[in-house]
Formats: C-alpha cells, sequence, structure tokens
C-alpha cells in the first residue's frame, strides 16, 4: 500500500512538472509551439501595445474580451518606448498615455528618471497583468526596445536630458540601440535584467528584442517593386511601402548582445523562456542567424516571409499588420495567406481597443489600420481551424496541386489531411487539379471568415488527376481532404 502511494504522489509531481513549463517550440515540427503540454499555434488581434504603461487602460476587460473571442496573444511593450498623444496618425493610442498615467519601470522625481531606481508600482501592475493573462489563455509578446522614430527618442527616460544618471545627452535616435551608446548599454542591461527577473515565474510569453530595428538602422534598402517610383506615391514619406529594409549589422551585434543577457541571466533562474527577433516589413531572408533566438516576425508580411525562411526551422510570425485601410477582408486574407505558408504566430494591430473601449468596440478611431469584432471571429476561425490539425506533421505543400483555375490557392498537408485555402478571382466555381495518392477520401468546404460548413463529399482517387470545382461565390474558402482510414 505504501509503495502505491508513493508511486502516485511521484507521478503527480512529474504530471505537474510536465504540465508548467514556460512555452516552447513543438519537438516534433519547431514551427508550431508548445503550451502546457499540447501543441499550439498564436493568433490574436490586440491593442496598440500600452496595457501595462498606460494605467488608464483596463486590461481585465480587454484580455476577457480576447478570451471570450477565442484568441490567444497581445503585444506589450515594457517602457524604453512609448509615443506621444498624435503619433503615427492615432487619434485614440492606447501607447500614448497622458502625462498623469503613464507608468514606467524606474522611479521619477520631479521632471527627472532615475535609472537606478526601479518603481514597484510598474512592476505590480506588470506581475498582475501577467496572471491575467495567463488565466485567459493569453501568450504575451513582451517587447524590450523599439526604434525610437527619431523625434521619439528626446523624451525617453534613457536620454540624458531625462534622467539624473548622466547618460549622453546628445546621442543620435539611431545609435541608442546599438553597442556605440555610451553609459546607456549598461541602463539597458539592468533594465533587461530585471525584467528577466520579475517575469521568470510565468510561462505564457516570449521576449521580443526590438521593434522595428531597421526603422533607424539599415545598412541596405531594396525596391521590391520596380513599377512604383516615389513619385508615383503621393503621399510624402510613404516609399517605405515600397521597399525591403535591411537591419544593420550595428543594430544585429546590439541585438545578439540582448538575447545573451536574457540567456545568462535566465541560466541562473528557474525557467527559460523564448526568444523573437524582429527582421523586416513585408519579407526578406534572414541573413543573420543567432542560436538564441527561436521566433522571427515580420510587420506587414507577406507569405513568402516564410516560405523563403522555412528552413530555418523556427516559429515564423507576422505580429502587427496596418497601413492597408480598414476593411476586414484584408487582414482576415493576410492572416490566411501567412498561416497557410507555414507560419506559427499571427497578431492584428487591433485599434478597435482603446480607452473606454476595452472590448475591442471603438469603431470611429481614426488611425492606419483596421480592427472589429468581427474580424476577431473570422481569425477565431482561422486559429481554431489550424489548431484542429495535426500540428506536429503540417507544412506547406503544393506537391498535390496540379494546378488552379480562376483562384489564388495556398496549400499545406499533414499525415492525413490536404489542405487549400483559396480566394476566388470570380463568383464562378474555381476549378483545382488535384495529384493525390490513391485512396478514398471526404471532402469538406468552409467558409473562411464564418467557419460555415458549405459542402462534404467523398472523393475516389486513382492516383491520376482529380478534378474539383469549389463551391460558387468570390468569398475565400478552404478545402479539406481527409483519408479515409
Amino acid at each position: 500500500m505504501l509503495k502505491k502511494v508513493i508511486c502516485f504522489y511521484t507521478m503527480l509531481i512529474i504530471v505537474q512538472t510536465t504540465s508548467a513549463q514556460p512555452l516552447k517550440l513543438l519537438p516534433a515540427n519547431s514551427h508550431y509551439f508548445l503550451y502546457q503540454n499540447k501543441p499550439l499555434v498564436i493568433v490574436g488581434s490586440g491593442e496598440h501595445y500600452g496595457s501595462v504603461i498606460n494605467t488608464a487602460f483596463n486590461y481585465d476587460k480587454y484580455l476577457q474580451t480576447l478570451h471570450t473571442d477565442g484568441l490567444n496573444t497581445t503585444r506589450l511593450f515594457m517602457g524604453a518606448y512609448y509615443e506621444r498623444p498624435g503619433a503615427f496618425g492615432i487619434e485614440h493610442n492606447t501607447l500614448a498615455p497622458d502625462e498623469q498615467n503613464l507608468l514606467l519601470p524606474w522611479q521619477k522625481n520631479q521632471d527627472k528618471y532615475d535609472l537606478t531606481k526601479w518603481n514597484d508600482s510598474y512592476f505590480k501592475r506588470l506581475h498582475d497583468f501577467m496572471q491575467k493573462a495567463a488565466q485567459n489563455g493569453v501568450i504575451v509578446e513582451i517587447n524590450l526596445f523599439s526604434a525610437y522614430y527619431g523625434s521619439g527618442w528626446a523624451y525617453h527616460p534613457f536620454n540624458g536630458n531625462n534622467n539624473v544618471n548622466g547618460t549622453p545627452k546628445d546621442l543620435p535616435a539611431n545609435k541608442v540601440n546599438t553597442l556605440e551608446n555610451g553609459s546607456i548599454l549598461n541602463f539597458q542591461k539592468q533594465y533587461v535584467i530585471k525584467l528577466v527577473d520579475a517575469l521568470n515565474e510565468f510561462d505564457n510569453f516570449y521576449f521580443e528584442i526590438q521593434n522595428e530595428p531597421w526603422a533607424e538602422n539599415k545598412d541596405t534598402v531594396l525596391v521590391w517593386n520596380d513599377y512604383a517610383s516615389k513619385d508615383e506615391l503621393k503621399q510624402p514619406g510613404n516609399f517605405w511601402k515600397n521597399t525591403l529594409e535591411v537591419t544593420s549589422a550595428k543594430s544585429l551585434s546590439w541585438q545578439k548582445t540582448v538575447a545573451q543577457w536574457i540567456v545568462a541571466e535566465e541560466k541562473l533562474l528557474k525557467k527559460k523562456h523564448l526568444i523573437s527577433q524582429n527582421i523586416a516589413n513585408y519579407g526578406q531572408p534572414v541573413f543573420a542567424t543567432d542560436p538564441n533566438i527561436s521566433i522571427y516576425t515580420f510587420h506587414y508580411a507577406r507569405p513568402e516571409s516564410v516560405r523563403m525562411n522555412y528552413g530555418l526551422h523556427k516559429v515564423i510570425g507576422f505580429n502587427e499588420t496596418g497601413f492597408a485601410g480598414k476593411e476586414d477582408i484584408t487582414y482576415r486574407r493576410q492572416a490566411w495567406r501567412f498561416m497557410m505558408s507555414g507560419g506559427g504566430l499571427f497578431g492584428q494591430l487591433d485599434y478597435s481597443f482603446s480607452l473606454g473601449h476595452e472590448d475591442g468596440t471603438d469603431n470611429s478611431n481614426n488611425a492606419p489600420g483596421g480592427g472589429s469584432a468581427s474580424l476577431r471571429k473570422s481569425f477565431k476561425v482561422l486559429k481554431t481551424f489550424i489548431q484542429s490539425l495535426d500540428l506536429s506533421t503540417l507544412k506547406p505543400d503544393d506537391s498535390f496541386i496540379d494546378h488552379v483555375e480562376g483562384a489564388f490557392a495556398y496549400s499545406m498537408k499533414t499525415s492525413r489531411s490536404y489542405i487549400i485555402y483559396i480566394e476566388p478571382m470570380l463568383s464562378n466555381p474555381a476549378k483545382i487539379k488535384l495529384l493525390l495518392p490513391k485512396g478514398n477520401y471526404i471532402s469538406k468546404w468552409i467558409d473562411a471568415s464564418t467557419g460555415e460548413t458549405l459542402s462534404t463529399g467523398k472523393i475516389i482517387s486513382n492516383s491520376t488527376v482529380t478534378i474539383l470545382e469549389s463551391v460558387p461565390g468570390n468569398n475565400d474558402k478552404v478545402l479539406q481532404l481527409t483519408k479515409s482510414l
């Protein structure tokens, strides 16, 4: 009897230890995640990163909304960067709190910060946020630093004009997040270590080193559409939409150093967390890999960003949308294209979240992007669908498609299923020529927006070309073919 009791408690300890682990890469398929001992995709639609530093923001309601909407991620800027009202043309900007509502990691005496003294109120709020995010099943991207976009550097705590610690007062913004920043580097290190220590008990997050490093530090600018010139982009300053900005070697060296700080500190702690690196807008081959990085993210990402980096065998993420109007269909299709190309993480920047609208109902926010309750419902459809697949064997694959007539198509397969996401060009049915292995299959057409099953059927393949027609209508839809056992 005593042996049985001892065995029971030993097994209980093993189960608890196994389940209480931080988010990590899925061992069987490192393009996805493992969390609470289950394979996971991350899909979200969240506020503009100010949940903690903006004390006027009701994150209880916000996190509950994400949970209710079936989504599981949010980005969080930690205080080394914030914005002033009006920045980037965002009318209701949660990352631009009024001065009385601004909460940063450092203590402030009158109008100067002391970078050697921590603000207990900040860390109390951060701790509470992380607890409630975990309770709502939300994975948090802990974004440590950001570009300052030139003028934003003037009012930030690391700037010597705003602290009592003697950091440089005239340092150009493009040197702050490099190894050429003088005494700032040590304060950046202490800030990172403090956050690593404060967050270590939580499982529901990963670190991202810096948001948009290419904005201020780039060695190369490539034009990706030769048919659009600066003169043709009528609004001044918008040519970035037609360029691939490659982050500079100086920035990459600094980012590698920050990753080393995280890893070194976590060696002294109980839990180890994933680290993400933000690569570029749109997409480009990652050319300077770091063994400490497990997630590579892109903004305004094109599906090719996954395909050209799939061989890294890490998670490829699309963690900020925008600058493409306000229509739900635009961002829904961006999400499906990306995830159906093999992406493991998608995060919409959702401007329907604002002060007083923490439930995501601000439909009047004048901002350079979209967001709505209906869009979040469609993201839930995407997340639920991808999550239902066998993530351990899921991968992008078009070898079973001979040709698709009348639609753009993105395809994947698992050990038993073949999946095609299509965006028809016309309301007429698209024709799909399939090269399926011999066998019997169950087919199911799904509306990509609503998740509604449009039709089901059976297919017999004799290893020759099988021709299918899509359900009529130019709405985007998904075909799932499952081989019968």
